[in-house]
């Protein structure tokens, strides 16, 4: 029974690891997914206020990248 134990004890933490790692990425992959909205943000409000894209485009266009972010 104690030999039960122990294996029972090392899965435990493996998985309570594993799991931390996992949790670890997807927290940077979502970081580096935000930043990316924001840069395509910063894109997008310097071509409208530079007169390169009409409003309508530009609320097209913020509309879409605000739809894939849960932040913005």
């Amino acid at each position: 029974m104690c030999k039960q134990f122990r294996l029972i004890l090392i899965l435990i933490v493996f998985c309570t690891t594993a799991g931390c790692a996992v949790l670890a990425g997807a927290g940077a992959a979502g970081g580096a997914y935000e930043y990316k909205n924001k840069q395509q943000l910063d894109v997008l409000e310097k071509e409208f206020s530079e007169g390169k894209i009409s409003r309508e485009e530009y609320m097209k266009r913020k509309k879409q990248i605000n739809e894939g972010s849960v932040i913005y």
